[in-house]
């Protein structure tokens, strides 16, 4: 599962990263629908990685 979830949080944030380097609509603070779903699932994952590194090192 671990590993599962960073591989999907990486590529979440990949995702995100090649959406805004091509989108016109994209800023750092505003989003277009596509960025901002994409936002949101990198956001996620990585909220999820982060929970579980801590609880890790409990």
């Amino acid at each position: 599962m671990p590993d599962d979830l960073y591989a999907r949080y990486m590529r979440a944030a990949a995702e995100h990263r090649q959406h805004v380097s091509t989108c016109r609509s994209c800023s750092l603070y505003d989003r277009c629908a596509d960025g901002q779903r994409l936002y949101a699932d990198f956001a996620k994952l990585q909220d999820d990685y982060n929970r579980y590194l801590a609880a890790k090192r409990r």
